[in-house]
Order: C-alpha cells, then structure tokens, then sequence
C-alpha cells in the first residue's frame, strides 16, 4: 500500500482532530460513508417507505447480505455468516450446536484466562441443561494437546487474547481439537480485520465476533456467527420467527429455515446492520495482507520506540509478543499506576484504555492509524510518567468504561 493510497484511505474515517486514536481494538472510528449511509436510512428508506422497506429495500435479508460482506475478511464461503445478535449470544446458540452435534460427549473446555463472557456462556448454558449433560473445564490454550480434549464436546479459545495481543494459530490448534473429536469455536473479536483469517481452509466448525472493533460498525453493533457448512443443519438453540422456513405464514410449530438463516432469532436492527453495511464497504477492493502487513509495522514501531526508552523499559514490561507471527493489531504494557496513566494519556489527547490489573493496551487500526501517532503515543507515555501527571486527582476517578 502506498502512501498515496493510504491516506486515501485514512481520510474516509471521521477522526477529531489533534487525537491519536489507539482505541480501535475497543471501538473503531466513524467511517464518513455510516453518516451518509444512515441519513439515507433514516431521511428516505425509514421516512419514506415505512414498512413496505422490509422489501423495498431488503431490510428483511440484511442478517444475511452483510454477513456476506463479512465472509471475505475472516476467510469464510458466502452463506456461511450471519450478522446479528452481539457475540454473547452467538456463542451460546454455537455451545449449544455443538453439544448437539457432539452429543457423546458433555464436556465444553474454554480457554483460562480469556475474555469472560466467553465462559459466562459456558456456564450459564451448563447451569441450564444440568451437571449430567454439560460440564465446563479450563485449558491451557499454550500448552493444549490431544490428551486434554479427550472428553471435550467443543472448544472455545480466542484467536487473539484480549489482554496481551497474542495471536493463536488457528489452524494448528484447530487441528489438535479434531484430532481429540472435538469441535472447536473461535472467538474472533480481536482479530477480525487486523489479521488473516482462514475460516474454511482451517476447517474450523464455529466462529463468533465482533464488528465494533476493527470493523468499525459503531458503539453496540451486532455480533457475527460462522456455521460451516457441515453443521448448517443443527438446531438453533434459541428458534424465533426469523429463523423459520416460512415466517410470515405464522405456523404454530417451528420449522427451520435451511443453511445459516436457521441461527436468526428475532427481528435484527435494520439502523445497525446498515451502519455495519457501510463501515465494511471500507474494505471492499482493500488486500487483507498489505493490511496485516501495515499493521505489523505500526506496532513494531511502536515496540521499538518503547526499546530504545531507558525510561519506559524501566518503568514498563510488554506482554505482547515481539514475535509478529504471534502479535495481533496492540501492544500491551504492564505497569504501576497503570490506571492514573491511561486516563492521563486520554486527557493528553491519546487514546488509549486500560484492563485490570495492570494494563494499558495501544491498538493499532491498519485503515487509519500512522507511524506518527506511535509516536506520539510514546512520548506522551514519556511526559506523564516523568511528570508524575498521572498522580492527580482527576485521573484517580474510574467511571463505569475503563
């Protein structure tokens, strides 16, 4: 990608100005086409053909069509996503396929120590069909071998850990889980977008995500669910009238629709998918590996600078891998103090957030960030830990969203 090309690029992203947005792998940044795509959807399409939209200007398929947009990014067949719900309960209706699919087994393993609302699903859906049909046990994802998903129905891990940016390898470890007889369902919140993907050519069975992050679909946007195609015959743990063969004839009993419409529950926000519609046009004629490899270089910037501090190395530790093979799209520093300093760098223009313990993750979008805001990310870091700004009373303060 070239310069030209790039800034290009950048200018399509609605960034205010004098902020080094380093936040993109909580929140992406407004892409200028939402807005006008949103005016439409609202000025005319609402507006202006009311219900008669729903076929007018296929509101009734768009769980569909951009899940389609989706497929290329992660690696996946057309028909094989749908975009709806949020991530949560994508992946309970996936843990739920999966122990029907498996059904010799009753035993789901989640990564320890991975985002947790990826075991609150597992429990919570061990909680509802009982001990005697679902149990839930915690793996080591560095270590995991054939041996430990000997019993294992289905497991569930993270492509790109939450905290540190480590980068699984989806195919490997893919690989181990079937060779165990184990389905395996990845949790692509942290990857999609930043990273390659091979859905299909990995043979993986389930995949779920996010498209507020690097997707940029805006604050609460919905979630993504992959089925291969093997499995687009299991049975939806939570069947709802979009789900059905024949919704509007309204029969009694429930009938799945075929492929992946059958993983629908209930009707989706039309304003939301349409807003991910237009953030993801971003991508459409983009090489997913000329952006891997600009993200790559933005956050071995970013180590760099922070090798050559005397200052930082004293004072921080990276758990990110230095291995790219192994690194996401951030980079994550453990240090004392490390709230006061996020707040800190946000209120110097430089945004950036914070997860317990200790940490302060920088993360890197291939579409909009620069070589100049790691940068600037670093002397900021620099100035507020030599001043001791972090030290104020203002920065001490924790709202709800760290």
């Amino acid at each position: 990608m070239t310069d030209e090309q790039f800034a290009q690029l950048r200018s399509q992203f609605q960034i205010p100005e004098n902020m080094v947005y380093l936040d993109g792998n909580s929140l992406g940044a407004l892409p200028k086409m939402t807005q006008s795509r949103m005016t439409d959807v609202i000025s005319r399409q609402w507006a202006g053909e009311l219900v008669t939209g729903w076929n007018t200007c296929d509101w009734i398929d768009l769980p569909l069509s951009v899940g389609d947009q989706i497929a290329p990014i992660v690696g996946a067949a057309a028909g094989s996503i749908v975009c709806c719900d949020n991530l949560s309960i994508n992946l309970f209706k996936a843990l739920a396929a999966s122990l029907e699919i498996n059904n010799a087994r009753t035993l789901i393993s989640v990564e320890a120590g991975q985002f947790p609302t990826d075991s609150y699903m597992a429990q919570g859906l061990a909680s509802l069909v009982g001990p005697e049909r679902c149990q839930v046990q915690s793996v080591d994802v560095d270590t995991v071998s054939v041996g430990d998903l000997k019993q294992s129905a289905v497991l569930v891990l993270s492509h790109v850990d939450y905290k540190t940016g480590t980068l699984r390898d989806m195919g490997s470890i893919t690989k181990v889980a079937h060779a165990a007889g184990s389905l395996i369902i990845w949790d692509l919140a942290h990857s999609a977008g930043v990273v390659d993907i091979s859905l299909a050519a990995s043979e993986v069975d389930f995949a779920v995500g996010c498209t507020y992050k690097f997707l940029n679909g805006g604050p609460g946007a919905p979630g993504f669910l992959y089925v291969s195609e093997r499995h687009q015959h299991s049975q939806n743990p939570l069947p709802g009238w979009m789900g059905h063969a024949r919704l509007f004839d309204f029969e009694a009993d429930y009938d799945a629709a075929p492929g992946v419409r059958r993983f629908l529950t209930g009707t989706q926000s039309v304003l939301a998918l349409n807003a991910v519609a237009s953030s993801l046009s971003v991508f459409d004629g983009l090489c997913l590996t000329e952006l891997r490899q600009r993200s790559l270089s933005l956050t071995a910037h970013f180590i760099a600078l922070w090798q050559k501090s005397a200052l930082l190395q004293g004072d921080s530790v990276i758990v990110t891998p230095l291995d790219e093979a192994k690194r996401g799209s951030q980079v994550s520093l453990a240090l004392d103090h490390a709230f006061p300093i996020s707040q800190a760098l946000i209120d110097d223009g430089v945004v950036v957030d914070f997860r317990e313990p200790n940490l302060i993750r920088f993360g890197f979008s291939p579409l909009y960030n620069t070589l100049t805001d790691a940068e600037r990310g670093i002397s900021s870091l620099e100035s507020i830990i030599t001043s001791k700004q972090y030290e104020a009373p203002q920065f001490q303060i924790r709202s709800t969203v760290t």
